[in-house]
């Protein structure tokens, strides 16, 4: 999902809860912070010797020892965002991911699955990073068993 288009959607719906969830259904803990706002900016060189450049943004949850409160409201999450985007350049096309782990949920930089409204909630579907080989993927490199990256 385009940060564009999750900022949309809290947006459409300020007063809801915002739950964030793994594949599983393990969510985020109320009383989450949204420790930082990332706007990160990726310049790679895969295995096929090609350059890779891509933005990305990250927002951090965290969830203190012994905290047990209310989600946040998507409200108080675009609050920050408005500050930060004032603050840092956020490239609004740019993928929306959340960065989160505890005992129940590995820690990872997630993808937006997907969102839905359910009932006071905005529910937002988080799933795992998938690692894969640009090169091959091009179809440039690793096409039989014989042939290797990294060449």
């Amino acid at each position: 999902m385009k940060t564009s288009e999750f900022i949309a959607m809290l947006r459409s719906g300020p007063t809801k809860k915002l739950v964030f969830a793994d594949g599983s259904g393990n969510e985020v803990p109320g009383g989450y912070h949204l420790t930082e706002l990332k706007a990160v900016r990726f310049d790679t060189v895969d295995c096929g010797g090609q350059t890779n450049r891509w933005n990305e943004t990250v927002a951090q949850l965290w969830v203190p020892s012994g905290e047990d409160g209310e989600h946040m409201t998507a409200a108080k999450f675009l609050r920050i965002y408005d500050k930060v985007s004032n603050l840092v350049e956020i490239d609004e096309d740019a993928e929306f991911r959340v960065e989160y782990g505890d005992e129940e949920i590995f820690p990872s930089i997630y993808h937006v699955a997907s969102s839905a409204v359910a009932g006071d909630s905005l529910r937002v579907a988080l799933s795992a990073p998938k690692m894969t080989c640009k090169a091959r993927d091009r179809r440039e490199c690793c096409q039989s068993e014989q042939q290797a990256c990294c060449a």
